[in-house]
């Protein structure tokens, strides 16, 4: 394909060279090459973005593939996006394989809704579209006011089950939690396997500190008391006392698998694997059930902090992801670790939207619980 013609520019805003692998293989199955831009760090820093060629009037797809420094790469985005905006650019359209902060799409406590603040902070540096796969929550595409085409890696897991893992028929597909359950019975309803869940962990990481919720709430004795003085010198009516009912609080079962995992290869599935603690006490859970081989299929190998190490010393088999995240140093670290090529869909959707093509090819035999 000649670039010149094509209508549009495909640009890497990584300013590492292991995060521009991904998108040396999306533009290779493109026929295009990468756009000439030039991101860096200064001394200070601070991050730098230098487009080498014109994009005035191009449809701009940058590609954004995210590092263990989540927050460098989401300042190189969106200097690239602002960038690419007042260089008169036709439209941008984000290609972010991994979304950053979509753990953080709920309210915790005093917390906040990052990821609601990270759709508006791409949407004011000049992204009108964004391709993601795996979005850890799909509700998170409504915090977005563009389109935004939410991609699935479970055919390219899937087909990785049926050709890599021997005598897979005798498999059961394992949730690791009850909240995990939907997108394993996915996987299990089409490769016509049964399904096993793990309940009694920890459901949330949210810590028992105290935070005022448990404070009981102010009585006051109203006898003999006919008010509060203001210094106005009027009086105000006290504050009534409060009897709220007892609320009774959670208490975590025992450990329990639903299902037979005797005798069988049990494979977990989930969207993310990072802190693998909770991965490495399903697979020795599992073992103690009976089960002979473990895997685990997640669609972003985060694999943070020693996680390669927890993984070799683990009962666990094998770990396949995809590469949405690069992670080639884990791999040197942990064999176990096996990465699936997703280049191929991501490519497939830049072509259709370019050319204005359906989408939902993409999605065909796609659940939504998926």
């Amino acid at each position: 394909m000649n670039v010149a013609k094509s209508g549009y520019r495909v640009f890497s805003a990584n300013s590492s060279v292991a995060c521009t692998e991904l998108a040396k293989k999306i533009t290779e199955r493109l026929g295009v090459e990468l756009g000439k831009s030039v991101v860096y760090q200064e001394s200070n820093r601070e991050t730098r973005v230098d487009v080498k060629e014109s994009v005035r009037g191009q449809t701009i797809f940058i590609i954004q593939t995210i590092p263990r420094d989540v927050n460098t790469a989401i300042m190189e985005l969106l200097v690239m996006a602002y960038a690419l905006k007042t260089s008169c650019a036709k439209n941008i359209i984000g290609v972010i394989p991994y979304f950053p902060y979509s753990k953080q799409c709920k309210m915790r406590k005093r917390g906040s809704i990052v990821c609601k603040l990270l759709a508006s902070m791409l949407a004011k540096a000049g992204l009108t579209h964004i391709i993601t796969m795996d979005l850890h929550q799909k509700e998170i595409q409504g915090f977005f006011g563009f389109p935004v085409d939410n991609l699935r890696a479970s055919p390219f897991l899937i087909q990785y089950i049926q050709e890599e893992i021997p005598d897979y028929r005798n498999a059961i597909i394992v949730a690791k939690s009850p909240a995990a359950a939907k997108r394993a019975q996915s996987y299990a309803e089409r490769l016509r396997l049964g399904l096993a869940v793990i309940h009694g962990e920890a459901q949330c990481s949210e810590s028992d500190m105290a935070d005022g919720r448990h404070s009981p709430p102010c009585v006051r004795n109203t006898s003999g008391h006919t008010g509060l003085e203001l210094p106005s010198g009027k009086q105000q009516a006290p504050f009534p006392g409060i009897e709220l009912p007892i609320m009774m609080a959670k208490e975590k079962p025992p450990i329990t698998v639903v299902g037979d995992v005797g005798g069988r290869i049990a494979i977990i599935v989930d969207d993310i694997i990072d802190d693998v603690g909770d991965f490495v006490a399903a697979a020795e859970i599992l073992k103690e059930r009976g089960a002979y081989k473990i895997y685990i299929m997640a669609t972003h190998g985060l694999l943070s902090a020693d996680a390669p190490r927890l993984i070799e010393e683990s009962a666990i088999d094998e770990v396949v992801v995809t590469n949405t995240v690069p992670h080639e140093v884990q791999k040197l670290q942990c064999p176990k670790i096996k990465t699936v090529d997703v280049s191929m869909i991501l490519a497939e959707a830049i072509r259709r939207i370019h050319n204005g093509e359906s989408m939902a090819y993409l999605f065909r035999n796609i659940t939504v619980d998926d």
